[in-house]
């Protein structure tokens, strides 16, 4: 009887990730998230590339770089829930097969339809691996100072993943062709599917009731039409494929809540958003995002455009903001155990907000120094941010919702960059334009063309050539730095607005958890019991 006693034991030690193992299941995970970062940003280099070589229309082209995120963004919350219903590790694996299958065909796609299918497949299998491996993590990680120390880990690689993305696929377009970019997965995908198979833990969260298939079809279809028509809005697009998208997908998420509310066993507990610590983080989260993504590619327009550095030497640039945020992630453990959730976020806010007062000091002229000294202070404080506000979102949630949690996380990670871009890039426009409505000897008509952007300002400058192309050239880099100041300082209110948001947040951070129930899988539990019955 006690063989079998500590067969059972060391069976639920297996299924729970406890031991030394643990941290092996946090290096699979790793890569899981690694690749699914750097497949958000690799191909943004290979954009030439691959206009040259398939030749796609403008829509085509969008369609190519935009669905990846826009499938992801709808389905994280569909597929985080269903691990939580039917394993989180098959949910996973089935990712890891489908992340490597969508890659080989979009990297021998021939024609944009085929890599436009591709790159919504490898979407789908983002979708699949992303809440995975954070609500994987949450179960293995049972006691929250280690789980801390882990989602510190886990937040330093996505920051990698997003850093080494451009830098990869830049290597890669240097010695191949464009669709190496996506063969680079396969290799990493066949090592990860054995290894996840054999190493990480499978677990459920409760089972009782059937799974909400109409209810998870419409929080896709509803959050497809919220980012699609956020993704629009941010791209200046204001008509009815903006609008009627962006109106009917938050009818159908109203329905979706609606429908939740009456179930008896929900898809995703909206009981959990009446936690403060669980809601004030999703905010939290939301406002980091809203107030520093659209601001990153304002940046990136600035080094190339205004200062005149090519894309390599502006990666190089923002790596400074990496670096920082590895440090942040690595020691946010410590930080949240010495200063507790609601002073870490609320530091982090502050730090950031610093940042980005600091960056108004930039002119036309290039100041390495105060640049790099911003980013640094920027990659930390928002680090710090994301991680206080995902470490208490997920330790607030019950371990049978963790998949449904960490969806509700990635998505508003998601639909706050998406609403970043939108709101900081018309506040950007707004400033930016009226500069170029009265420059001597300009057309209207191409004072109008040149207010839509600074790139097409350089264009119609280069036309008109001579003095009044050169005013002109002028005008438009004074209007666009006037811009992106008036764009920090609109960034740096919102960070404040999260800080004071924080103060919501446990002081402390509580630690007496008890190691959550894992389900073992039920040929096991029938072998236990046979073995039991014998004894």
């Amino acid at each position: 009887m006690s063989g079998t006693t500590t067969a059972a034991a060391a069976l639920r030690r297996r299924a729970a990730g406890a031991g030394a193992n643990r941290w092996v299941v946090l290096v699979v995970l790793c890569v899981s998230l690694l690749l699914v970062a750097v497949d958000a940003t690799v191909l943004h280099v290979a954009v030439p590339a691959v206009t040259e070589d398939l030749k796609p229309g403008a829509i085509e082209l969008l369609w190519i770089v935009d669905i990846y995120p826009l499938v992801c963004a709808s389905l994280l919350i569909l597929f985080g829930t269903l691990g939580d219903r039917v394993g989180r590790r098959r949910i996973l694996l089935l990712g890891y097969g489908l992340f490597g299958l969508a890659s080989g065909l979009a990297a021998l796609a021939h024609d944009p339809q085929v890599l436009i299918l591709a790159r919504a497949l490898l979407g789908v299998g983002g979708a699949m691996i992303m809440p995975a491996t954070l609500s994987i993590l949450r179960q293995v990680f049972p006691d929250r100072r280690e789980r801390a120390l882990a989602i510190g880990i886990w937040s330093a690689v996505a920051a990698v993943g997003a850093a080494v993305g451009p830098l990869l696929g830049g290597f890669l377009l240097e010695h191949f062709w464009w669709g190496s970019v996506f063969l680079v997965n396969i290799p990493l995908m066949l090592v990860s599917l054995p290894v996840g198979r054999l190493l990480l833990p499978e677990s459920r969260g409760a089972s009782d009731g059937p799974w909400d298939v109409v209810g998870a079809l419409t929080a896709a279809a509803g959050l497809f039409g919220v980012v699609f028509g956020v993704k629009r809005l941010g791209g200046g697009e204001l008509g009815l494929l903006t609008v009627v998208p962006l109106v009917l997908g938050a009818v159908l998420l109203v329905l979706f809540v609606r429908r939740q509310r009456r179930r008896a066993h929900p898809l995703v507990d909206l009981g959990m958003f009446a936690r403060p610590a669980f809601s004030t983080s999703v905010g939290c989260i939301v406002l980091a995002m809203l107030a520093l993504v659209g601001l990153e590619l304002i940046a990136a327009q600035y080094l190339q455009l205004v200062l005149g550095l090519s894309p390599l030497e502006t990666g190089l640039r923002l790596l400074p903001l990496t670096f920082a945020a590895m440090a942040a992630g690595l020691a946010g453990a410590r930080m949240l155990r010495r200063f507790g959730p609601r002073r870490m976020v609320c530091f982090g806010f502050c730090l950031t907000a610093v940042s980005v007062l600091l960056l108004t000091a930039m002119g036309g002229t290039d100041n390495p120094g105060l640049l790099v000294s911003a980013f640094v202070v920027l990659g930390f404080g928002l680090e710090t941010t994301l991680f206080g506000a995902y470490e208490s979102m997920l330790s607030e949630a019950p371990p049978d919702q963790a998949g449904g949690a960490a969806a509700v996380g990635e998505t508003s990670y998601q639909l706050g960059a998406g609403i970043g871009i939108a709101l900081l890039g018309s506040v950007m426009n707004a400033a930016y334009a009226p500069g170029l409505s009265s420059v001597p000897g300009v057309p209207s008509d191409a004072s109008a063309a040149a207010g839509h952007s600074l790139g097409e300002a350089y264009a119609v400058a280069g036309r008109l050539g001579g003095p009044v192309g050169v005013a002109l050239r002028r005008a438009a880099q004074d209007s666009f730095v006037h811009g992106l100041h008036v764009t920090l300082l609109v960034s740096a209110g919102l960070l404040l607005v999260g800080a004071a948001m924080a103060l919501r947040l446990p002081r402390i951070m509580q630690c007496g958890e008890t190691e959550p129930k894992v389900e073992l899988p039920v040929p096991r539990q029938r072998e236990l019991a046979d073995s039991r019955v014998s004894a």
